[in-house]
């Protein structure tokens, strides 16, 4: 009875992997063909050489406690080409240390130089980055909303590239594609930047193609002021509010657009518990979301495709949960494919999660080749071992991914952690940082353990026969002090499951050895 269990539950978590691989196919396509058409090129623009064109901008930049990129993002936000009479910025700060007043004498120089710059505080953090977006809005000059986090650092000629394409009245937002300037400071940070190059080529250029619903980033993007007001303005109730706002306004009939060619380049967390915290903040507001829209998209009356992309992304986050069930499982489904004869015709489903693998590989093979330029037998070998690096990670951080969705979707309250930036200056300059979470997370223990029950799963592949054949050697012959058979070192083409414990072990084992012995 318990082995039929585990095996319904391991089944449909694969199947529901399954299904997320097939929509990342879909948009494969969608992207593809997007490639070829260029339909940006044929949208209404403003002519921004015509004065009488040019509309007033509000630039919002929520910071909170920033001591090592707040000098940096000034000063870029100032070198900002657009008519001054025409622009506005203003920097919400919730910061509560020493960094108000340095941001206050650094604003007041900028007003010096003719810049409409306004400095606005808060005696709380109520609704968080939202609060403070929903508090700058209401005394906003500005038609649209231009939003920089601190670590993002737009080029002069942003708001040319992008505002023209308000001239069409349907417009809602416009979204730019995050580059990353620190993409190759480490492991970490190369894997971080493969998986956001997949979210914004594949998933919001596939999307958007179709007139299915994307989201707004929280940040590199502008909104329309009317867009924010019709939907219901900012709302705290989640951890990913931009997520939250997007689907508000796309199911009152606004329509967005992503631009994939214009990058916006800002820096990834180079520490594992920045990224840590991150991850979970991301992951916990998809559940979130999910759980707050998904009987209003039920009920609208959207194209059946763009309801089911819909579901599918909000339950983005709950893959991790899928895939930490499948590794976990797996384990105690290699005995009980090998031990109990009844159950093998069920493990057809084991097929599943390879099909997937395989659907992902070449989707993301497609992104990579487009943002890194790289093709060619050398390119293939390079993203391969980027590919299952990142698998191997991203399966690693799923045990803290988890925690997150189980948490969103139970709608437990929590605080927003942000995550430190650190503008990073040499290999070690993460090292003082102050804001820096200086204990390892509560799960690192369990992924320490995890690590251990993986190295099981591989060596019980050959405890329980998993690899070879059964025309192999009897198990009688012994060798190895008589620890193993001889013909257990006989490795056919069929593997199993042992790859995939090895990936877990992999992931789970660099997660648990950053958390303790490095932080880069």
């Amino acid at each position: 009875m318990i082995s039929c269990v585990l095996l319904v539950i391991y089944i449909v978590s694969l199947v529901m992997v399954f299904f997320y691989a097939l929509a990342q196919l879909n948009l494969l396509f969608n992207y593809l063909k997007a490639n070829r058409s260029k339909k940006n090129e044929n949208c209404p623009k403003f002519d921004l050489n015509n004065p009488d064109e040019v509309p007033y901008v509000t630039i919002q930049l929520p910071v909170f406690n920033e001591k090592y990129v707040m000098k940096r993002l000034l000063k870029n936000i100032a070198l900002m080409e657009y008519p001054r009479e025409k622009l506005e910025i203003q920097v919400l700060d919730d910061s509560t240390d020493d960094t108000v007043i340095k941001t206050k004498e650094r604003v007041a120089k900028l007003v010096a130089t003719g810049l409409d710059i306004v400095h606005i505080t808060r005696t709380n953090r109520q609704g968080f980055k939202a609060g403070a977006l929903k508090e700058g809005l209401a005394i906003a000059k500005g038609e649209f909303i231009a939003i920089f986090d601190s670590d993002f650092l737009p080029e002069s000629d942003w708001l040319h590239k992008t505002i023209t394409y308000f001239k069409d009245d349907k417009i809602g937002v416009v979204q730019t594609r995050w580059g990353h300037i620190n993409r190759d400071y480490s492991l970490l940070t190369k894997i971080q930047a493969f998986a956001l190059d997949a979210h914004f080529t594949l998933e919001q250029m596939g999307r958007n193609s179709k007139g299915h619903f994307i989201n707004f980033n929280g940040t590199a993007g502008i909104w329309r002021k009317e867009c924010i007001y019709d939907a219901g303005n900012w709302e705290g109730d989640t951890l990913t509010e931009d997520l939250d706002l997007s689907y508000r306004a796309q199911l009152k009939g606004w329509q967005f657009k992503y631009l994939v060619d214009v990058e916006t380049p800002a820096e990834l967390p180079v520490v594992i518990s920045a990224a840590r915290s991150q991850q979970f903040r991301w992951n916990k507001g998809g559940a979130e979301n999910f759980q707050k829209m998904f009987r209003k998209i039920l009920n609208s009356d959207l194209p059946f495709k763009t309801k089911a992309h819909c579901v599918l992304h909000l339950l983005n986050s709950t893959m991790f949960l899928n895939v930490f069930i499948v590794g976990v499982l797996s384990v105690p489904m290699l005995y009980i494919k090998n031990y109990f004869e009844d159950f093998k015709g069920y493990f057809i489903a084991m097929s599943f999660f390879a099909i997937s693998t395989l659907i992902f590989f070449i989707c993301y093979w497609y992104m990579y080749k487009n943002v890194q330029k790289k093709s060619g037998l050398k390119g293939f070998i390079q993203y391969t071992r980027t590919f299952f690096t990142f698998f191997s990670v991203a399966m690693g951080l799923s045990l803290n991914n988890t925690g997150a969705v189980i948490e969103g979707h139970r709608r437990k309250r929590s605080d927003f952690v942000r995550t430190p930036k650190f503008n990073i200056k040499s290999i070690d300059g993460w090292k003082k940082n102050i804001y820096m979470r200086k204990k390892p997370s509560k799960n690192v223990i369990y992924e320490g353990i995890l690590t251990i029950y993986f190295f099981f799963g591989i060596v019980s592949a050959w405890l329980v026969r998993d690899i070879g054949n059964n025309h192999l050697k009897t198990y009688s012959e012994k060798c190895w002090f008589g620890l193993l058979p001889c013909d257990a070192w006989y490795v056919p083409f069929d593997s199993g499951l042992i790859i995939f414990h090895v990936m877990l072990f992999l992931g789970f084992g660099f997660i648990f050895y950053k958390s303790v012995f490095s932080k880069v």
